[in-house]
């Protein structure tokens, strides 16, 4: 059965998300044609209005309505440590550990396959404010565990060596999750939770 265009057009746009298959996107149409004019209406505007009031934050990139962004702006972050990550979704999960430092975003990973090196990246302008800012005594490493991620890394804390900074970099921990099984671990997560024991 052939379904009428508009729910179609709708479909084919929820499926472009990602983590939405053709079955979810297909629910979330169906969804919306059960709600009043006014939900539909709300949920048009905030998608419309999503990037208006949006920026980089000059300093780290992350996305936010003023610059500085807050985080950057708040006279209570400590200024000494720096975390590098990926995607500014990526400070929001972090935001949940009490982590009290500054932020980086790279804009993603180094993925020659992708046709990504490290020139489409901000490892240049990571590595100026660095430079620049003496405050800083430790940058913490927080791209993904994946071999992109790993490689990035390894490429920043060699140019940091390789520019003679006195900076400490360091990188998250990798390991088990909670309420993981250790038989259903790779070689790779279980040789790293080992590398990274701790006393009790």
């Amino acid at each position: 059965m052939r379904l009428p265009r508009s729910i179609e057009n709708l479909i084919e746009e929820f499926a472009k998300l990602p983590g939405v298959g053709p079955k979810t996107a297909s629910r979330l149409a169906f969804y919306l044609l059960s709600k009043p004019d006014r939900d539909i209406q709300s949920l048009g505007e905030a998608v419309i209005d999503l990037k208006k009031n949006l920026k980089f934050c000059a300093e780290c990139f992350n996305i936010a309505e003023t610059d500085p962004c807050v985080i950057c702006a708040d006279p209570k972050r400590d200024k000494t440590k720096i975390m590098v990550v990926e995607q500014p979704l990526d400070i929001v999960a972090l935001e949940k550990t009490g982590y009290d430092g500054i932020y980086f975003v790279l804009g993603g990973v180094i993925s020659p396959i992708d046709g990504i090196g490290p020139e489409n990246l901000r490892i240049g302008a990571f590595l100026a404010k660095i430079e620049k800012t003496p405050a800083i005594s430790e940058a913490i490493l927080a791209t993904d565990p994946s071999l992109e991620g790993e490689a990035t890394a390894m490429y920043i804390d060699k140019q940091i060596s390789k520019r003679g900074l006195k900076i400490k970099a360091t990188r998250i921990a990798r390991g088990l999750p909670v309420g993981g099984d250790l038989e259903y671990a790779d070689e790779i997560t279980l040789t790293r939770a080992l590398e990274g024991r701790q006393e009790y």
